[in-house]
């Protein structure tokens, strides 16, 4: 027999995000079981999301502030220049489940449901940047990119991409160097 969902409670779901506020960034805590992993990369490319968007997910912790989700935000957060701009504060969101079980769910589908990037939105969203003239090194920093994944991503020849990536430099005139 199929187990019966439980009812949702929406003055709950609702009522979660009236209570938004600020609190010191030491007062929390990491969980002991998140499964997921960043890179330094990554890491460097959401405290660059804070900083060009805001800050628009808060953290989610228990009532003892151990993190349930935002552990990278937090920790980005304890990082120059978020740390001074923020006065070492960040926005949680205190949630209060009725066992362990349901923090372990909350942080998995926390990070589940954030979903991963297909390749043809990723391709267009590339083709999009450069139509509207923005330097492959803009595209690199603003989404974490390398150059040769804009390249690959926006399906322009070599020679076109070697001349963008050359335009508006100056380089010096290479000369020979021989023996005598």
């Amino acid at each position: 027999m199929k187990k019966k969902e439980p009812a949702i409670n929406a003055a709950y779901i609702r009522s979660i995000l009236k209570t938004v506020h600020w609190v010191k960034r030491n007062m929390l805590a990491a969980n002991d079981y998140n499964p997921n992993k960043v890179t330094r990369a990554n890491l460097d490319l959401l405290r660059q999301s804070i900083i060009v968007n805001g800050w628009t997910l808060p953290i989610v912790v228990r009532p003892n502030y151990t993190i349930i989700d935002g552990y990278h935000r937090w920790l980005v957060a304890g990082e120059e220049p978020l740390k001074t701009a923020l006065k070492d504060e960040v926005p949680v969101v205190v949630v209060k489940h009725d066992s362990e079980v349901r923090n372990i769910y909350g942080t998995v589908t926390h990070n589940r449901a954030r979903g991963t990037h297909l390749l043809e939105p990723m391709k267009a969203i590339v083709k999009r940047l450069k139509a509207a003239s923005v330097p492959v090194s803009e595209i690199c920093r603003q989404l974490g990119m390398r150059a040769e994944e804009v390249f690959r991503l926006s399906e322009m020849t070599r020679e076109d991409f070697l001349e963008l990536m050359v335009k508006d430099r100056e380089y010096s005139r290479a000369t020979y160097i021989t023996k005598t």
